[in-house]
């Protein structure tokens, strides 16, 4: 919309009370049907309960909303890595991370990569991208690569500032994230000028910021804090009698892990419950202004007609913990962090429908090659959406295979002390770190124990050892957990190599300075000990 508003205020409610029929035409028989366009909206850091429980009752997500009433929500949508670059590497490779060894941030796909978006446009799509892809290897700060790089090294260092919240501009002002939102004029424009001339189908991509926090100053008391940035327009939005505040472990009782995220995510200190209300609430609200530009996606398609031939998905990378288990960001296997949102309406899908079967990011491949009717490749991690998607279709079985009955989630990055491995499989998630044996494993019953607080690995080792027997079938996890320890003690050479007699100096002033300057001799023994070890 040119004006700049959100969909709620201008063609919002003809949009929402727009019969099945007027806003999207019947679709011919499928033998007969032109291929569909495709929109993938991918916004970065959204929790995917949000798109069923509890976004209802804290927030208000209107264009998610009209893709519920008018499609598919899948209720148990995973990531297959918690982290931005590795997260969309699988979703544009189809590919679990270990095999194509997107194991950071700094390492994704490797530049030219084929993607699905590749081989549509080489099927006579017409293909754009607008805004963040963040797949290929080599972005990223130089501090965000070190952390990840010397998470083995004993030691125990702060790596961000703690979180914030900052309310700016005024009661009206809606473009908070100006750089997503030119990225979503650039796509409504995009549709309105050019897709609508368009005689083949079209892909057309939108990678949104929102709603990751925003980073802070490199300067000060705050120096490398994200702060949760929102407007008192998207404030208003979002319900705070119905923020749940989330239960905490004592710090003496959390996971190993959980404690050393905590802390390198400085987040180990005291917060009062209204910091915390607060945290939660400027996420909502930023999760909003995401929703208001998948919905001026959606009012471009409405008015050009094009909305009853085009498949509309939504997404994310990962999640947000937002406070939750005594964490903010992703990088770990909670559902906060892991649980992405994942809703699809277009031709001839269902409507109104909710999807209880386990699916991840890696199903896109398949699902784009499947809308395109190019021939799914075998080797693919994924499998196509289109069955359950499709009325009437629940027990077409694809090329490759009937589909699993799990998923799989692994983190190889920062603010983790290990390779982590997670199995979601009917009411359980398994979690398990690094060899399966040095580190205590998690095991946690969702139906019961949805807000995951009670780890259940000691009392159930039957389970356990099934569960883990079914992941080492699927990955070899100790040898990947090793291959990713020999990884990052070689790419640490090479960078402290190439600073030559600037290695001192620049790692010292990297995100964790603030603690590292107390001792830097103490944490430059450590990682000579790492090194020789």
């Amino acid at each position: 919309m040119h004006d700049g508003g959100p969909l709620g205020l201008a063609g919002l409610a003809l949009l929402l009370t727009a019969s099945g029929a007027g806003a999207r035409p019947r679709p011919a028989a499928p033998g007969h049907q032109p291929r569909s366009n495709v929109v993938l909206v991918a916004c970065d850091s959204l929790d995917g309960r949000l798109t069923f429980l509890p976004g209802n009752q804290t927030v208000d997500l209107p264009s998610i909303n009209f893709m519920k009433r008018h499609g598919t929500v899948f209720l148990n949508a995973y990531t297959n890595s918690p982290i931005c670059c590795p997260s969309r590497a699988a979703m544009w490779s189809g590919l679990f991370t270990h095999i194509t060894e997107s194991w950071n941030n700094f390492k994704g796909l490797d530049p030219g990569y084929v993607t699905w978006m590749d081989l549509m446009e080489k099927h006579g799509y017409h293909t754009q991208k607008f805004g963040k892809l963040d797949f290929t290897s080599g972005h990223h700060s130089v501090s965000n690569r070190v952390e990840a790089w010397t998470r083995d090294v004993n030691f125990l260092l702060r790596q961000e500032g703690r979180p914030m919240v900052k309310v700016t501009g005024h009661r009206k002002q809606i473009r908070v994230m100006e750089t997503d939102w030119q990225n979503t004029d650039k796509a409504v424009n995009w549709i309105k000028e050019e897709a609508v001339n368009f005689t083949q189908p079209f892909i057309l991509y939108l990678g949104l910021n929102l709603p990751h926090p925003y980073p802070s100053p490199y300067a000060g008391e705050n120096f490398g804090s994200s702060t949760f940035l929102t407007t008192p327009y998207w404030l208003e939005k979002v319900n705070y009698e119905a923020i749940k505040i989330p239960k905490w472990s004592s710090l003496s009782e959390m996971h190993p892990v959980d404690y050393y995220s905590s802390y390198t995510k400085n987040c180990t200190g005291e917060f009062t419950m209204e910091e915390v209300r607060n945290i939660r609430a400027f996420y909502y609200a930023m999760c909003a202004e995401t929703d208001a530009m998948l919905g001026e996606i959606i009012s471009a398609l409405q008015n050009t007609g094009l909305l009853g031939k085009t498949i509309v998905i939504f997404t994310a990378d990962h999640g947000e913990l937002a406070m939750e288990h005594r964490q903010f960001y992703k990088m770990s296997m909670y559902e906060g962090s892991s649980h992405v949102p994942l809703l699809v309406m277009g031709p001839g899908l269902r409507e109104q429908h909710q999807i209880p079967n386990v699916v991840s990011l890696v199903d896109i491949y398949p699902t784009m090659l499947d809308i395109a009717r190019i021939p799914v490749p075998q080797n693919l991690s994924g499998y196509s959406l289109i069955p359950l998607l499709r009325e009437k279709a629940e027990n077409k079985v694809s090329p490759t295979g009937p589909r699993p009955s799990w998923v799989l989630s692994e983190f190889h990055g920062c603010n983790v002390n290990s390779s982590v491995y997670m199995l979601r499989i009917g009411k359980w998630k398994y979690i398990t770190y690094s060899d399966g044996s040095s580190v205590l494993p998690q095991l946690f019953d969702l139906t019961a124990d949805p807000d995951e607080l009670t780890n259940l690995a000691i009392k159930f080792p039957v389970t356990v050892h099934s569960l883990d027997k079914i992941l080492r079938s699927i990955v070899n996890y100790p040898k990947v957990s090793s291959s990713v320890q020999e990884y990052n003690k070689q790419q640490f050479i090479s960078w402290k190599q190439s600073l030559g007699h600037n290695y001192s100096s620049v790692i010292a002033n990297l995100r964790w300075h603030q603690d590292w300057l107390k001792d830097q001799k103490k944490y430059e023994n450590a990682i000579e000990k790492w090194l020789g070890d």
